[in-house]
């Protein structure tokens, strides 16, 4: 029996995560979006008008989450500039995008607390007033553009073990998800991590939901790690907080390294090969693919294109065949 054990942890840990390679990536029209990210093409030393007019041009994405960070568009207390986002957002329409539009504090990508600096001299409960009055400025900026799906209301909300944030307040949380409802119709998107929450709170409170899935990460206790999670773990967890398949989204699908420390453009390719390999990329395609959501949305597509403009196309490449 012991030696059972050990042979199904070895394939679990080491072998199954390999086998999706073998197979054909076969899904429904729409099924793949990414995550565009303004700030994280910056510190790739990227033109981030330059990425998405790839994304649109060349990949012809169709589906986008696009977070609106707080420090982007109120650097100033008070003085609200929103032309960088209109630019997206004009852009996409023209191409036949669909936006899930992330709003909030916390939001995609280090340190994942997005504040302006202006912020520092507040206490925290004037920041969440001053949170809720940035939120109304944005929903009553957008509210008027129908390309919009959903309003993402902040990202992972209740993850404390992760970024530089304050404690998480489910309270003052659902004032923010109230706040959005009631200035715009548009259905509320709540998202948790894939593999460290059991989604009961976050499926209570959106109306939609939309985890992460990761399949290699890295910890300084125990190094690069696995998870050896069948397809089937995130359809139950789904089942037991009662979303209906209409309700399932994956908001964030590993696509590129993970990244101990530091930036990725300084990551070693074997240490980026490590948690994301161009068999990684291909394995976790057919990963989502077997989850079965309603739709993906990947993680990466800035990294693509930093690969593609430093001499490796491989990815650029594969995603060229994702999205039309």
């Amino acid at each position: 029996m012991v030696l059972i054990i050990i042979l199904l942890l070895f394939y679990l840990f080491k072998v199954d995560h390999s086998l999706a390679t073998r197979q054909k990536l076969a899904y429904p029209p729409g099924f793949f979006g990414v995550t565009f990210s303004k700030k994280f093409c910056t510190e790739l030393g990227l033109d981030w008008r330059e990425v998405y007019k790839a994304a649109l041009d060349d990949l012809q994405v169709k589906e986008i989450r696009l977070p609106i960070y707080w420090d982007d568009i109120e650097p100033q207390e008070g003085e609200f500039d929103f032309s960088d986002y209109d630019f997206m957002i004009d852009e996409g329409a023209r191409h036949g995008v669909k936006f899930v539009v992330n709003i909030g504090w916390r939001l995609p990508r280090w340190p994942e607390c997005h504040a302006p600096i202006w912020t520092n001299k507040n206490s925290l409960d004037a920041n969440r007033e001053k949170v809720l009055k940035m939120l109304q400025a944005v929903i009553e900026h957008y509210r008027f553009r129908s390309n919009i799906i959903y309003w993402q209301v902040e990202n992972e909300p209740f993850l404390d073990a992760f970024g530089v944030c304050p404690p998480s307040n489910e309270d003052f949380f659902r004032r923010e998800v109230a706040l959005v409802k009631s200035l715009d119709t548009r259905p509320v998107m709540v998202s948790s991590t894939g593999e460290l929450s059991f989604w009961r709170r976050e499926a209570a409170i959106g109306d939609v939901f939309g985890t992460t899935v990761y399949r290699v990460v890295w910890g300084k206790w125990f190094g690069y790690i696995h998870y050896p999670l069948p397809a089937w773990f995130y359809r139950l967890k789904a089942d037991l907080v009662g979303l209906d398949k209409s309700r399932r989204y994956i908001i964030e699908l590993q696509a590129e390294p993970w990244v101990p420390q530091g930036s990725v453009i300084y990551l070693p390719q074997a240490e980026a090969d490590r948690s994301m390999s161009f068999e990684q990329f291909r394995n976790n395609l057919q990963y989502a693919i077997k989850i079965n959501f309603n739709k993906t949305y990947l993680w990466g597509v800035e990294w693509w294109y930093w690969k593609h403009q430093n001499g490796d196309d491989r990815f650029w490449n594969l995603a060229r065949t994702l999205f039309k």
